[in-house]
């Protein structure tokens, strides 16, 4: 596959944000439980609304603490990325540009790449598209930003409903479905891997 640029999905294809929340929420369920609805929350939210907004009202469907999503706030550059991730994306970004669309405000989103460890060409954030992934506007944006139709742009999805949010406005999409979520009827990516690493042997070089 060759490719003018590469496009990641943040908080979930690069960084491993699943563990911070369980760790804020006090344990894996409950973090998991909190995580999910929020997720819920984002998509079928439509416009953009406060990411704190939605979070906190996941808490709060959840039985979750307010000063917990505080906590998770104080604790944003706590996110790590996935082990391979920062050498993957530098090694990517040797070959083409790269970027990332995430589903936060723009402090965020600016915040959680960063802790990627990795110079990105474009960062979009819901807050800047005025709408949540898989909506198409995040997605748009960034392949204006970009310049690029969007058949030269990969999409690296984090969750399974950026493939029909991606593919949509005509990106390929590879999914690294770290934690083996079910793809039930959704469309099928052009690859499906739990780790990052393989993308480099499926990119062809320059």
């Amino acid at each position: 596959m060759t490719y003018d640029a590469v496009v990641f999905d943040l908080l979930s294809a690069l960084l491993d944000s699943w563990s911070l929340w369980d760790d804020v929420a006090g344990d894996e369920v409950t973090g998991r439980r909190w995580r999910v609805e929020y997720l819920n929350q984002t998509y079928a939210v439509g416009d953009y609304r406060p990411y704190e907004d939605l979070v906190a009202e996941a808490a709060r469907l959840q039985g979750v603490g307010p000063d917990r999503v505080d906590a998770l706030v104080a604790r944003w550059d706590e996110l790590a990325p996935w082990p391979e991730a920062p050498e993957v994306v530098a090694a990517v970004g040797r070959r083409a540009r790269i970027g990332v669309v995430t589903n936060c405000s723009n402090e965020l989103g600016h915040r959680a790449a960063a802790r990627v460890g990795v110079d990105f060409d474009i960062v979009v954030t819901a807050e800047a598209a005025g709408a949540y992934k898989p909506r198409p506007e995040p997605y748009r944006r960034v392949l204006d930003g970009l310049g690029l139709p969007a058949e030269r742009v990969l999409f690296v999805a984090g969750s399974r409903y950026d493939i029909p949010g991606a593919g949509g406005v005509g990106m390929p999409v590879w999914w690294h479905n770290r934690i083996h979520m079910d793809r039930g009827e959704l469309p099928a990516p052009i690859a499906e891997h739990d780790t990052l690493t393989p993308l480099l042997d499926e990119l062809t070089p320059p």
